[in-house]
């Protein structure tokens, strides 16, 4: 079985169907890891049968571990890699995880923000931070912002090419509009708009490593990820009152029911109702 011909010619379909560079990446990996343990058994793909991707995917979660996203990635990038290779259609959907864990997001108070933020010095790393906070981006996102998508004038960004293959546009707020006029004066970035030491795409790894250290030096006992300030931006302006519809589109939300999750943190912190302890 030749893997990585195999993993080149999915890759160029994937590319073709317009996927993003992280999804060709993360359907790629998921595939690889299943045929690298297939071709143990089998000579070619086709050999593999449905039952063989059902043992594999009960060992992943008996020895890993693995959570109910990871094995929803594993069936999606299987499915689509018998698909677009070898057009066939598997009848694997019961191998999806039943139901999504419905966890609340992680996200910090304004006034945990405020120690965060006071707690970035590097003019670079402030900027990002404002990035991800001010515009609730994601962190593929941040990275792949282009100097042409900043537009002063109009005081928004435009995001290309997000999640879901959409572009949506979100504000620039004068204070992060601010920091990065004073950022381009010192370095001078060429193409992105957060670049490299070498230039090009920013690393995602660096990205978090700011993040991380910012809240640890606040003193904030929460585990903070570049998302978890997409969260915080989506708390904070429906505490501030605006209306979801709007939120839904600045995350960039196909369904304003995955915005909603937020309402759920909101409704309790805002509400007037008082707990039984305080009526004894």
């Amino acid at each position: 079985m030749e893997i990585d011909d195999l993993m080149n010619g999915f890759e160029r379909k994937m590319i073709v169907q317009r996927y993003s560079p992280n999804s060709v990446q993360n359907y790629k990996s998921a595939v690889r890891c299943f045929l690298q343990l297939a071709e143990k058994k089998y000579s070619h793909p086709l050999e593999i049968t449905e039952t063989d991707i059902e043992k594999y995917l009960f060992w992943k979660i008996e020895k890993h571990r693995i959570g109910t996203s990871y094995q929803r990635l594993i069936v999606a990038s299987i499915d689509k890699f018998f698909l677009s290779m070898f057009n066939t259609q598997l009848n694997i959907k019961h191998l999806y995880p039943r139901t999504r864990n419905k966890s609340l997001p992680v996200y910090l108070t304004t006034s945990e923000m405020r120690r965060l933020m006071g707690n970035v010095t590097n003019l670079k790393h402030k900027c990002i931070v404002q990035l991800l906070y001010g515009c609730g981006l994601r962190l593929n996102e941040l990275i792949h912002l282009k100097l042409t998508d900043i537009d002063s004038k109009n005081k928004i960004i435009l995001i290309r090419n997000a999640k879901g293959g959409k572009d949506r546009v979100v504000m620039l707020s004068p204070l992060l509009l601010e920091s990065l006029k004073h950022y381009y004066q010192i370095y001078h970035p060429e193409e992105y708009l957060i670049e490299g030491q070498g230039g090009g795409v920013y690393s995602e790894k660096s990205v978090q490593n700011i993040v991380k250290n910012a809240a640890s030096k606040a003193g904030i006992t929460k585990k903070v990820t570049p998302h978890t300030l997409r969260h915080s931006f989506a708390t904070h302006l429906l505490e501030n009152g605006t209306d979801i519809r709007y939120i839904q589109e600045l995350l960039g939300h196909r369904s304003v029911n995955t915005t909603e999750i937020y309402t759920h943190i909101t409704d309790i912190a805002q509400s007037k109702i008082k707990s039984p302890l305080d009526l004894l």
